[in-house]
């Protein structure tokens, strides 16, 4: 159950697998899960220590074979950019010891490059396997998106369409999330996703209970 036991570094729900590499997160948003529950679907995600590559990939390979799963899933309870260098090399490690049919898949609050300043993100993803992103952006402007997502530096709703932008030209598929509440405009921040020719997807808010 949630709470019990280690946390999970390797997660999974349906036929996708999910990787927990990181605790930190350069947003504080007041709606994340992670504020009022140790978890998803019975997995326990507050990492005690971060791991390491090779951690990771020794607990990808006891699961690999459990079921024939659709994509590898980079999220937990953080940002994974936070910690690049390891992201990279788990992908390639995918990339190389998975198939090309596994879909390796990036869900990110989009401020790789701000968290990581000379450094070609997007095209270091790309080169790692990584093929799909999903960014976060839980505000149309950068009024909605500081009262929401409580960013740690300055620039942040920038950084987040710098990005955007920066993994589209990369010629990764780019799709902007937003999760459904009232705080959020969800109808302009569809039409931001379509002015940077981007997909768009509605994530159902999840309710606290206390």
């Amino acid at each position: 159950m949630v709470g019990d036991g280690e946390a999970a570094i390797v997660y999974w729900l349906g036929s996708s697998l999910y990787l927990n590499i990181t605790n930190q997160c350069s947003n504080r948003c007041w709606f994340c899960l992670r504020n009022f529950k140790q978890g998803v679907g019975g997995f326990n995600l507050k990492l005690k220590t971060e791991p390491t590559t090779a951690e990771v990939i020794t607990e990808l390979k006891q699961v690999l074979t459990m079921r024939r799963w659709r994509e590898v899933v980079f999220t937990g309870f953080g940002e994974p950019t936070a910690r690049l260098d390891v992201l990279l090399e788990i992908a390639d490690w995918i990339k190389h010891n998975c198939g090309s049919s596994l879909i390796i898949r990036l869900d990110t609050n989009g401020h790789g490059y701000a968290l990581n300043i000379g450094r070609n993100v997007a095209a270091e993803l790309k080169a790692a396997g990584v093929s799909k992103i999903s960014v976060s952006l839980n505000g149309h402007d950068a009024t909605t998106y500081s009262e929401n997502c409580r960013p740690d530096f300055e620039g942040a709703f920038e950084a987040v369409l710098d990005f955007v932008n920066k993994a589209k030209a990369a010629g990764l598929e780019v799709e902007i999330s937003a999760v459904r509440m009232p705080e959020v405009d969800i109808e302009k921040v569809k039409a931001l996703a379509a002015t940077l020719g981007v997909a768009f997807r509605v994530r159902d808010y999840i309710q606290c209970f206390w």
